[in-house]
């Protein structure tokens, strides 16, 4: 066996398989940039939407939320709540900010306006349209 596994043997091999995977890595990274415009929903990205994501970051909302799997897992996942609450409900839970709901930590007040609460609902109905390849996988966030 030593006789026929040299160290050009193994440079070769290491060679070979660095080619390889760099190749492999072009390619999966070429197929992800080809996918992503299909996936993603820049179409619908408008001036509200954009005032609600800087909410969304002002208020560090990820700091205890999760958007499309990434953030907090201190309170739900918000990527798909704009499809299981709607609209009016988002917008009566922010401004009521209901208290002692049984199973459930307290969100804070953060005293938006109805402006901004307009633009921080149009942001999650936003995320809400991404395609995400059914992500969450459970309906309820």
């Amino acid at each position: 066996m030593s006789t026929s596994f040299t160290k050009s043997t193994a440079r070769n091999i290491f060679y070979g398989g660095a080619v390889f995977f760099f190749l492999l890595f072009v390619a999966l990274t070429f197929d992800t940039v080809q996918a992503l415009p299909k996936r993603d929903n820049r179409a619908n990205l408008t001036e509200q939407v954009a005032r609600g994501k800087n909410l969304w970051e002002v208020n560090n909302c990820i700091g205890c939320h999760t958007l499309l799997g990434e953030g907090a897992y201190f309170a739900p996942e918000l990527g798909n709540v704009y499809q299981r609450r709607g609209p009016e409900f988002i917008k009566a839970w922010i401004k009521v900010q209901p208290t002692g709901a049984p199973g459930r930590r307290q969100m804070p007040n953060f005293h938006l306006t109805d402006a901004q609460i307009d633009d921080l609902v149009a942001f999650l109905k936003y995320s809400s349209q991404i395609n995400t390849n059914n992500w969450p996988p459970n309906i309820e966030g």
